[in-house]
């Protein structure tokens, strides 16, 4: 991300200069794979998906919050969690425009009570599947 970006991310206080901490980012990679994979075993269904999506929603959420701790800075919100895996360099990267996307499904589900369809929850899914372990594999090099 541009440096003057960041001086407007920190200004606003959406970023929070931290000291770059390899261990956490680890951690969080690892936490939200695991995270994810529980999720994933979770039968998919109506009932079912809308905890199935915001929890894979956190473990991408948790890999954008690692890149950024692996930068030296600490995200304040989601929006910047999910901004800078937008510039993240793997395969399929037309996907990580569904992003932003992802994250209105997540606010309506958590703020206006909206249930996450089976379809919505199993593209979430498929995003993992497709691009989790490059985003892990860019930060964790």
């Amino acid at each position: 991300m541009k440096k003057d970006i960041i001086d407007i991310l920190i200004k606003t206080d959406q970023l929070r200069i931290r000291q770059t901490d390899k261990e956490k980012v680890i951690s969080m990679a690892r936490s939200s794979k695991v995270n994810a994979k529980i999720a994933k075993n979770v039968p998919l269904n109506e009932e079912s998906a809308t905890l199935i999506f915001r929890e894979i929603y956190e473990s991408i959420r948790q890999l954008g919050d690692a890149k950024w701790w692996l930068l030296g800075y600490e995200p304040r919100n989601h929006e910047v969690s999910m901004d800078i895996l937008k510039e993240a360099n793997i395969k399929d990267k037309v996907l990580l425009n569904h992003l932003s996307r992802f994250k209105r499904i997540r606010n309506d589900a958590n703020y206006r009570g909206f249930r996450v369809t089976v379809t919505q929850a199993q593209e979430i899914t498929d995003f993992w599947d497709k691009c989790a372990d490059d985003i892990i594999a860019e930060i964790l090099k």
